[in-house]
C-alpha cells in the first residue's frame, strides 16, 4: 500500500523544511542548536500540519541521535517506564543521549507527566514534546520548567504555494502526471496554514481524476471536498471548526446544537480538558455577569473531568453545555477588559496616584503616598466617593451593565450609592 502523500514528501533535512524560518532560518535558535550538537529538552506548540513532528525527525536524523517516539493518545505511564528503561539498559553501549518524541504531549496526565521527570531531570533523554495547546495549561510546572517552548505559526500562502509546486516536480507518482494548477484560492483556503491538509487535499483532487492530464480549478477542488469533507481531515484536524461551531451555538443559546457538537467532538475523541477549557472560557466572556454562577460550574466541570475519565465525562459536559447555552448572555466583563486595554496602549503607563499608592515606609509616607485616602468601610453602605482613576482619564467609563437582571441589580446598587453619598 503507497504511503500517502504528506508522508511520502515528509522534509528529510532542514533546507527541505518549510516555513518557521523564525526558528530553522539561518542563525535561527534551533538551527545553531542543531548544528552545535548540543540539543536541550524543548516543546513545539503550534496548530496541526505545521511541521512540529517533522522538525523532531529532522533532528534526530541530521544528528544521527537514537529517536523514541510515544503517542499521547495512546501511551500510559508503563510506556513510558519502558523506554527510559530501555535507554538506561543501552547507556553502556551508546554515550549518546537518546532523543524521546511525545505527540500531543497536552494529552498526558499529571501522573504521565511525572514519570518522565526524572529522566529529563538527569539527562537520561532529551524530551522533545509537540502540543497543539497551550504548554503552560497543560504540561506540569517541573516538567515545563526543564523545556524550552518554541512557537509554531500557520504556514504563509507563500510556504503552502512553495511546497506545493515542490510536491509537483518531486513526487515519484504526481510528477509522472501532467498536473496545471490553473486556480489556487480554494487549496488555499481550505488548507488554512496546514501543510498536511493541504497535501491530503491535493491528493484527492488528483486521485479523482482520470488520466494524465489534470487541471487543477477553485470549482474542482470544492467539489471534491463536498463529496467527501473527511478525507483530509485525517487525525482529527476538523476540531478547529468544530469547536467554533460548538462554542457559537452555546453563545447563541441553542442547547440542541450545542449538545450535538459536543456529540461530533465526543465521537471524534476529542480531548475532554480540551472541552472543559473552553466551556471555562465560554463562562466568563460570553455569559460573564448575567450569571456568575456559570463560570463555577465551568470550573467544577473542568476539575471533575480531570477525576473521571471517558466515558463518564461525556455527561458532566454535556450538563455544563446545556445549562450554559440556557443561560443568560453577557459580555460586559469582556467589553470592560478590552476598553480598558485600548485606553493603556493609547495613554502609556499613567502614574498611579498618590492617594492610592501603598506606604509601608516612613519615606514613603513623607512623599504623601497613601495620603487623602479613603478607607471605604469606614463609611455609611461601605462607600465613599473618590478617584480611583489616574486624572488623566478620571471621567473614563470601561464597564457598562448590559441588559439584564443581574446586571441591571448591580448598577442599581452602584446608582443607589451614589445618590447617597
Amino acid at each position: 500500500m503507497n504511503k500517502p502523500l504528506a508522508e511520502r514528501m515528509r522534509p528529510q533535512s532542514l533546507d527541505d523544511y518549510v516555513g518557521q524560518q523564525q526558528l530553522v532560518g539561518e542563525g535561527s535558535v534551533l538551527r545553531k542548536m542543531i548544528t552545535s550538537g548540543n540539543i536541550q529538552s524543548f516543546i513545539l506548540w503550534g496548530p496541526p500540519g505545521v511541521g512540529k513532528t517533522t522538525l523532531a525527525k529532522i533532528i534526530s536524523t541530521q544528528l544521527d541521535i537514537p529517536f523514541y517516539t510515544l503517542s499521547a493518545v495512546n501511551s500510559g505511564v508503563k510506556d513510558v517506564r519502558d523506554i527510559i528503561d530501555k535507554v538506561k539498559s543501552s547507556a553502556f553501549f551508546n554515550n549518546v543521549r537518546p532523543i524521546l518524541f511525545i505527540d500531543e504531549i497536552h494529552r498526558f496526565s499529571k501522573s504521565q507527566q511525572d514519570s518522565l521527570l526524572a529522566a529529563v531531570e538527569n539527562g537520561t533523554v532529551t524530551l522533545i514534546g509537540a502540543t497543539t495547546e497551550n504548554p503552560s495549561f497543560e504540561v506540569i510546572r517541573p516538567l515545563l520548567s526543564r523545556c524550552q517552548v518554541y512557537v509554531l505559526k500557520s504556514l504563509e500562502e507563500a510556504d503552502l504555494l512553495a511546497l506545493m509546486n515542490k510536491v509537483l516536480a518531486d513526487d515519484v507518482e504526481l510528477k509522472q502526471k501532467q498536473i496545471e494548477v490553473k486556480e489556487t484560492a480554494a487549496l488555499l483556503r481550505f488548507a488554512g496554514g496546514d501543510a498536511r491538509k493541504l497535501l491530503n487535499i491535493l491528493e484527492l483532487v488528483v486521485s479523482a481524476e482520470d488520466g494524465d492530464k489534470i487541471v487543477i480549478t477553485d470549482e474542482k477542488v470544492i467539489d471534491r471536498l463536498q463529496e467527501n469533507p473527511a478525507a483530509y481531515d485525517k487525525g482529527g484536524e476538523m476540531h478547529y471548526d468544530i469547536i467554533s461551531a460548538f462554542i457559537k451555538s452555546v453563545r447563541g443559546s441553542d442547547a440542541d446544537g450545542a449538545v450535538y457538537w459536543l456529540a461530533r467532538m465526543v465521537a471524534g475523541g476529542e480531548d475532554p480538558k480540551f472541552i472543559a477549557r473552553r466551556l471555562v472560557i465560554l463562562a466568563s466572556e460570553d455569559i460573564g455577569l448575567a450569571n456568575p454562577n456559570a463560570l463555577l460550574l465551568a470550573n467544577a466541570c473542568f476539575d471533575a473531568i480531570h477525576k473521571i475519565g471517558w466515558p463518564e465525562s461525556r455527561i458532566i459536559l454535556a450538563e455544563t453545555t446545556v445549562y450554559l447555552a440556557n443561560c443568560p448572555k453577557s459580555n460586559s466583563a469582556y467589553m470592560a477588559i478590552e476598553s480598558a486595554l485600548a485606553e493603556v496602549q493609547q495613554s502609556g503607563d499613567l502614574p498611579v496616584p498618590l492617594h492610592l499608592r501603598n506606604a509601608p515606609t516612613q519615606l514613603m509616607k513623607e512623599l504623601n503616598y497613601s495620603k487623602g485616602y479613603k478607607y471605604a468601610h469606614d463609611y455609611e453602605n461601605n462607600y465613599v466617593k473618590q478617584d480611583f482613576l489616574p486624572p488623566e482619564i478620571k471621567n473614563k467609563t470601561f464597564w457598562t451593565a448590559q441588559n439584564n437582571p443581574q446586571e441591571q441589580k448591580m448598577a442599581e446598587h452602584l446608582r443607589g450609592l451614589k445618590n447617597v453619598t
